[in-house]
């Protein structure tokens, strides 16, 4: 893992959903570009659009609270929010079954980890993630510390667990 990510930053609080992330009746296809037309859907009216008028994502990072990916264990969350364009989401903490999606499914949406207060960042934010530094620079220039990956670090940079697995046969 290499690099840097830079975008606009879509906040949300606690306990955002799998339901929230990727509502139910939309789950008839993992066609990913319809996924994304429908990330977030639902929580358009408490946090202001997530999509622009032609359907697109004008985010590239969700900065979310406490809890983010809760609910069922559904794939699909990280599938429709990768397609969406979404490249990270940092929270203070994630549901394990989302965290483990994101890194097994290999769609290069990084779940990042902080200890931080996060009330600074506003939707709309320009924000600067460099993953080799764990660091994150919000565009008035107050910067964050994320956490260590650990061992999943392999599993990320390897693109997800059938990558890892292929390539530790």
């Amino acid at each position: 893992m290499a690099g840097v990510i830079k975008g606009r930053a879509f906040v949300v609080g606690d306990n955002i959903d799998t339901d929230q992330i990727i509502p139910a009746r939309y789950l008839t296809t993992m066609e990913p570009s319809t996924l994304a037309r429908n990330a977030m859907r639902d929580l358009e009216p408490k946090y202001g659009a997530f999509l622009d008028a032609q359907n697109k994502c004008p985010y590239q990072i969700i900065v979310a609270r406490d809890n983010f990916g809760c609910g069922s264990s559904r794939e699909h969350a990280p599938i429709a929010l990768a397609a969406a364009g979404i490249r990270a989401v940092i929270a203070n903490s994630f549901a394990r079954i989302y965290y483990r999606n994101s890194i097994n499914g290999g769609r290069s949406i990084y779940p990042l980890e902080t200890a931080a207060d996060l009330s600074p960042v506003k939707t709309g934010d320009e924000l600067e993630i460099d993953l080799d530094k764990l660091t994150v620079k919000i565009s008035g220039g107050q910067t964050f510390a994320l956490k260590d990956f650990g061992p999943v670090k392999e599993i990320i940079d390897c693109g997800g667990l059938t990558a890892y697995n292929k390539k530790h046969g």
